[in-house]
């Protein structure tokens, strides 16, 4: 309500009282929404190291969207220790409860080796997973790896299926690999791109 205006003049500061509050008494939504403002600085003097705190209150109970946030706080090594290995088992938390983002991150970290040991077939299990809920950059990623034959077998009519819905959900970097991929039939090559 606070946080948006609605029936009440807008403050961040309001709506950072109130969730406060919730979250004090073990909600999980509103631990995770208190982490965002913490590390977004919004209501609240910014303090990675208190969203961090939230977050992991709220990922404890199984709030998938706080174990993502987890995952990316140890990717960063914001608030926490920098920690690929961490950061891995709080988006295989949030992944396995579908979260897409988690899914996408996960396939990056199998594709590069981030936290995990390498491995291209289970970066494109889990590329295709948040891919089958539209996530644009997983889309892009697995036609990347359709490209290439890197964990499923080469082709570049694949490729270009996922480059073009990537590239259709608003992924620049997709449309530019349909555009190569289309002027020069054939041919092959890569870009990594970025979670």
């Amino acid at each position: 309500m606070y946080s948006e205006g609605v029936g009440v003049e807008q403050s961040d500061e309001k709506a950072f009282e109130w969730l406060l509050k919730a979250a004090e008494l073990g909600d999980e939504d509103a631990q995770n929404d208190v982490g965002y403002m913490y590390q977004n600085g919004e209501g609240v003097e910014q303090s990675d190291e208190k969203a961090v705190e939230w977050y992991r209150k709220s990922a404890e109970q199984g709030c998938d969207v706080a174990q993502f946030n987890l995952g990316v706080m140890y990717s960063d090594g914001a608030g926490v220790e920098q920690s690929d290995e961490k950061a891995f088992e709080w988006y295989l938390k949030a992944a396995e409860q579908g979260d897409d983002s988690a899914q996408n991150n996960l396939g990056y970290m199998y594709e590069n080796g981030e936290g995990v040991e390498q491995s291209y077939e289970k970066a494109a299990e889990w590329y295709r997973k948040a891919a089958d809920q539209g996530h644009p950059k997983s889309l892009r990623h697995l036609g990347r790896l359709y490209e290439t034959g890197m964990g499923v077998p080469a082709s570049v009519e694949k490729a270009k299926e996922f480059y073009a819905e990537s590239a259709e959900n608003g992924d620049e970097e997709a449309a530019e690999a349909l555009r190569r991929l289309s002027s020069a039939p054939g041919k092959e090559g890569s870009s990594p791109g970025s979670p």
